[in-house]
């Protein structure tokens, strides 16, 4: 066995996570130096087999500006043209059918990426930016120090042979195989049950060839819903399309157990099997690409909490190591992009002599925060993922509450800031028990909704104050500024709260939603802006 040599970070897990914050801290420390120990060899290939390739706007931030990627974001990633919904389980006639999604692009750019590609230029990047990558290292032991002045020993294996590291800091990044969270007993399940299945074909779906209606063809501009991450949805599931630079497109079907089992899905035969009942249109494209299958792999219970993923003692998780929510919406690089930040501001802290404890307990809770409002997006809901009346109104709501409260927070620079955060407590506590009751009420709402699915286009650019909220992201803002958004977004979502209560009890009035009506009770009225109020929602069918 070599010598151990000291360093100041190891990262065990070279993939987004890992090499993102080798990146980050080198960004912010020139003269750190950084271990990333990779069990996989490198160069990857394109099309990894791998689930995230669809970020949103957190995550893309954090990429193409925090992280100064943006040339290779633009130029060797695919921009995403949004999320969109079809509501075409056992329908052929996708023009047909009630579609969710914007007509042309909003401001705030997101990516289809390739992960292959990506983490290979990742890897280099680092190489370049004077990290130390190791690839084909097999991380066999850890031990971590039992006092502030001794370091981590990490114990590695690469071509037979043994190595081992000391660390300052140990920042496990190695996903699923959480060997951190294993050993210090860490994991947490959670309520939220489902399964996925996904795979890759080596050519382009092109949606937008799905049908000769010139009329249904042309409601966007650019006319490329192919770039979307599409959503063919019913009732306990969701199937995902998307595109990758590579030219293979992904495809994952994301189900409740309890309507879907997984072992109807859990081969590639079973699975479009299962399309050909569930989303025929989808089977018709791929029954005869059946010999381009680039890959298959499948996730049980994909879904789980941690218990802690910061620590004083100079340890962390990151990534898919720590926590994982669903990929729905595609919050796994937004927690990426803030479980990175909070761990590049302890280890400065740490660099600066001083105290970590309060610090790495206070970030711990508010990550924990945000999992758990995030979490109530999913748990529970996938029932309603097929209903044409609230999927439409709940996707609305939950990126009302991701622009005005989550995003504000990160674009703005202030995950960090736990003055201001302070100073906001009781507004940031009221949106997320709005949100906690919204969720449930909506449960409720698609119980009784008639579900009705008419071949209409709901234009989330055709609402201006949705795609200003998406605009807003991008202004810069002093304190006084921001704590103003964010009692805005508090605001802007009690109004749209009460409009979704009334639109839904006027159709359905023996709705139980005493729980909203009491959270929206709970701060002062207030009004964004002067004048009568025009609808936040679309005109209902």
């Amino acid at each position: 066995m070599t010598a151990a040599a000291q360093h100041d970070v190891v990262i065990t897990g070279g993939g987004l996570a890992g090499l993102t914050l080798a990146l980050q801290l080198k960004q912010q420390f020139s003269d750190i130096d950084v271990v990333v120990l990779e069990r996989r060899s490198h160069p990857v290939p394109h099309a990894a087999h791998k689930v995230g390739e669809s970020s949103v706007e957190i995550g893309a931030h954090y990429f193409d500006t925090v992280l100064g990627l943006g040339l290779h974001m633009r130029g060797a990633q695919l921009r995403k043209f949004g999320f969109r919904f079809f509501f075409s389980e056992g329908r052929r006639d996708i023009d047909a059918v009630t579609e969710i999604g914007a007509s042309r692009y909003l401001s705030v750019p997101s990516y289809q990426i390739d992960r292959g590609i990506f983490e290979n230029y990742l890897a280099e990047e680092a190489e370049r930016r004077g990290v130390r990558f190791i690839d084909g290292a097999t991380v066999r032991r850890i031990d971590l120090a039992d006092d502030p002045r001794s370091p981590h020993r990490i114990e590695w294996t690469r071509g037979g042979e043994t190595h081992a590291l000391h660390a300052r800091w140990l920042v496990d990044a190695c996903g699923r195989a959480g060997l951190l969270k294993r050993k210090l007993g860490l994991a947490q399940p959670n309520a939220h049950e489902c399964n996925a299945v996904w795979f890759r074909i080596g050519e382009r779906i092109t949606i937008d060839e799905w049908s000769d209606d010139p009329a249904w063809r042309t409601r966007c501009e650019p006319q490329a819903r192919w770039l979307s991450t599409n959503h063919l949805v019913g009732a306990g599931y969701w199937v995902w399309l998307i595109p990758l630079a590579s030219g293979s497109h992904s495809v994952g079907i994301v189900a409740d157990p309890r309507l879907h089992p997984i072992e109807k899905m859990d081969s590639f035969d079973k699975a479009m099997d299962w399309f050909r009942t569930w989303q025929p249109r989808l089977f018709d494209e791929l029954d005869g690409k059946r010999h381009l299958l680039q890959d298959f792999a499948f996730f049980r219970r994909f879904s789980y909490g941690c218990k802690q993923v910061f620590s004083a003692d100079r340890w962390a998780l990151t990534g898919e190591a720590g926590l994982f929510l669903d990929p729905f919406y595609s919050p796994g690089s937004d927690f990426i992009a803030i479980g990175n930040t909070y761990i590049a501001d302890l280890i400065a802290r740490d660099r600066e002599g001083l105290a970590l404890e309060a610090r790495a307990q206070l970030y711990d809770q508010i990550y924990h925060s945000f999992y758990e409002s995030t979490l109530a997006l999913y748990t529970d809901q996938y029932a309603l993922f097929g209903d044409p009346e609230v999927l439409p109104v709940k996707v609305i709501w939950d990126y009302t509450y991701y622009w005005g409260v989550l995003s504000q927070i990160f674009f703005q620079q202030r995950l960090t800031d736990v003055a201001l955060l302070g100073q906001l407590r009781n507004e940031l506590q009221h949106c997320q028990q709005l949100n906690f009751a919204m969720q449930d009420f909506l449960r409720a709402w698609s119980a009784v909704s008639g579900r009705r699915n008419p071949p209409v286009l709901l234009d989330h650019a055709a609402l201006p104050w949705f795609a200003e909220l998406n605009r807003s992201l991008t202004d810069r803002l002093d304190d006084r500024a921001f704590v103003k958004r964010l009692r805005d977004s508090a605001t802007r979502l009690d109004l749209l709260a009460t409009e979704i209560l009334e639109r839904a009890t006027h159709d359905h009035p023996a709705l139980e939603a005493g729980r909203l009506r009491a959270v929206l009770q709970e701060l002062p009225a207030a009004t964004l802006g002067d004048g009568p109020r025009e609808s936040m929602l679309f005109a209902p069918a």
